[in-house]
Order: structure tokens, then C-alpha cells, then sequence
């Protein structure tokens, strides 16, 4: 069967080494995004899917700014595809390119589908406390992740799990269910179920403002969101009493944190979210809007990440100071 792969992640770059060892496939190219400026010099480099096709000497390698545009499209038909399978590629696919292979475009998505549609299911599974999430292989349809379902497999979440640990198994998985789609695809016995549109959930692309921690919330949620959104956007906070160089409350990335007291606790109910009641070797314990939360792992702007012993005594901190959900 003759491949055609899109992708542009470290996940892509899994499935695509999948696809390169599963028999049967033949991966006759590869389309990912162009070469983009990164780091403090702003160098321009290529994603890990194309690192990794370079490497593996994959031709032709398609690299458009629109991957719908003619010309794309001419490129791509000229291959011959059976199918094109697509993970984690960044660009939406128009109703030409999806009809283009006489299997159509097959894709892989980080939830079980139809909960989770778009660019953060990692994200959400963990911020919203599921016990278990997985991989859906489904056949792509003009909407947002709605084509109908091929093939799952499910991934328990760990209670320590960030987005960074549970992705890598993810990944995994679903370059194994991709590879198990194309072959059964290949026996014509792949199924196909139409998802139940009405319960579908989204999980929207990710903003930096969304790492910004409010401290009304309980500690349960506060303690999932700085595992969800490591290492981006990153959960963080400001600390008044610190000031860095322009004269603002300097932010502080909280990396880790463990549930002190999940309940409202007696004699706190009038402290204002974010005050610290008290100091642990391990790190400041803080009043959230529920129960109280350790901060055991933090980084603030320009330094590196430290614990929260270390933090404490490179910031000097008292109960009643408070850490904010503004720079105030």
C-alpha cells in the first residue's frame, strides 16, 4: 500500500518510523511544515518529522505553507497514494485532498473521539481529572476531527502523568493502532462506525494566558493544571513581594505541586486564595479557593527550575504573603 505521510511532531516522527518498518507499506512521501525560526538565535529548523525523514532518507519531502494550494496538490497527486495518514500536521486538509486517495486520509487523534476534538486532548484529559484516555484512528471528514471512528485503543492516566509523560505513550499507541488500521485496511476488513456527534467535547488549541493559575479554584484542579500544561503554556503565577527588573511582580512557573488538604479548611475561610499559610521544608503551602496545595517544584522567570526548598531560600517568603493571579 503506498503512503503518503503528513505530520510535524516528535508523535508524527514515531508513527512514521512505524510506518516505515510495517509491512506491506510502502511510504512514497512525506508532506510536514516548512523550517521555522527557533531558539535565541533564531535559526530556522525543521521539525522532528522532517529531522527524522532526512534521516531516514524518505523522498520526496513536501514542505508547504498551504497544503491545499494547487500546486501542492499536484505534487502530491503525482505520487499515487493508496492512502495518506496524517498525525499531528497543523493544517486543516480541504475536501480535494481528502478525496484524493481512493482510501481517503486517515488520522490519528490523542482522545477517544468524539470527547476531545482539536489540538489540546492531552491537555484536557489530564486537567479534567479522567482516569483514562487513548488514541482514536478515524477517517477524515471535512469538520473538526468528526470523520467516522476505524479503530481505538485505550491508555490509563496516571495520577502523575503531565502532558509530556502521557504523550509519549501515546504516541506509542498510536503509531501501533495506525499501523494495526493499515493493515487490516489492507485485508479489507477495517471497520467504520459514525461518531455520536451530540456527545462531543472540544479541546481547543492552547493560549499562553491559559497557564495562568487561578488561585480560587481547588487545589485538586490547580494540581492538574500544572501537570497539564507542562512544559507549554506552562502553569504560572506572580509574587508581589518579588519584583524583577522592570519593576513588575515577577511570574514564577509552577513545575509541580502536591494536594496538601483537598477540603475547605477551618479557620482559612477568609483568606484570600494564593496567601501563603506556612512553610514546609519542601515548599510553600498556599490557600487555594478549596483545600491547600504544596508548591514542591518552581522556576521563576530567567532561572532555572528548582525545588521548593531551594526556592524558599533564594526567595525569602513569610505566611500572608500571596502569590497572584495578576500582576498587581
Amino acid at each position: 500500500m503506498r503512503v503518503v505521510f503528513m505530520g510535524s511532531s516528535d508523535a508524527s516522527a514515531i508513527t512514521l518510523r512505524a510506518l516505515l518498518r510495517a509491512p506491506r507499506v510502502s511510504v512514497v512521501g512525506v508532506v510536514t511544515q516548512p523550517d521555522r525560526p527557533s531558539g535565541r538565535r533564531q535559526r530556522f529548523t525543521p521539525c522532528p518529522c522532517k529531522a527524522f525523514a532526512v534521516e531516514k532518507q524518505v523522498e520526496p519531502i513536501i514542505t508547504p505553507e498551504k497544503v491545499n494550494a494547487p500546486e501542492v496538490l499536484e505534487q502530491i497527486e503525482q505520487l499515487k497514494p493508496d492512502v495518506i495518514v496524517v498525525v499531528a500536521f497543523g493544517q486543516f486538509l480541504g475536501r480535494r485532498l481528502l478525496a484524493l486517495p481512493p482510501h481517503g486520509c486517515i488520522n490519528g487523534h490523542f482522545s477517544l473521539l468524539p470527547k476531545y476534538r482539536g489540538a489540546a486532548p492531552v491537555q484536557a484529559a489530564i486537567a479534567s481529572g479522567d482516569e483514562v484516555t487513548g488514541v482514536t484512528v478515524m477517517q477524515m471528514a471535512e469538520g473538526m476531527d468528526d470523520g467516522d471512528i476505524l479503530l481505538k485503543a485505550i491508555e490509563p492516566i496516571c495520577s502523575d502523568d503531565t502532558a509530556v509523560t502521557l504523550m509519549e505513550r501515546l504516541a506509542i499507541l498510536g503509531a501501533v493502532t495506525i499501523v494495526k488500521a493499515l493493515r487490516l485496511m489492507i485485508a479489507g476488513t477495517l471497520p467504520r462506525e459514525p461518531q455520536d456527534h451530540s456527545q462531543a467535547t472540544y479541546a481547543p488549541k492552547m493560549r499562553k494566558a491559559d497557564g495562568l493559575i487561578d488561585w480560587s479554584l481547588s487545589a485538586k484542579l490547580i494540581e492538574r493544571r500544572t501537570r497539564a500544561f507542562e512544559p507549554w503554556p506552562g502553569a504560572f503565577t506572580f509574587l508581589p513581594v518579588r519584583i524583577d527588573k522592570t519593576g513588575a511582580p515577577e511570574r514564577i512557573k509552577i513545575l509541580q505541586a502536591e494536594i496538601v488538604c483537598e477540603e475547605e479548611v477551618p479557620g482559612f475561610e477568609l483568606v484570600a486564595p494564593g496567601t501563603v499559610c506556612s512553610l514546609s521544608p519542601t515548599g510553600p503551602i498556599v490557600v487555594t479557593g478549596n483545600g491547600l496545595l504544596r508548591l514542591t517544584a518552581l522556576q521563576p522567570d530567567g532561572s532555572r527550575r528548582m525545588d521548593g526548598k531551594s526556592f524558599l531560600n533564594g526567595h525569602p517568603m513569610e505566611p500572608g504573603d500571596r502569590f497572584c493571579s495578576v500582576p498587581l
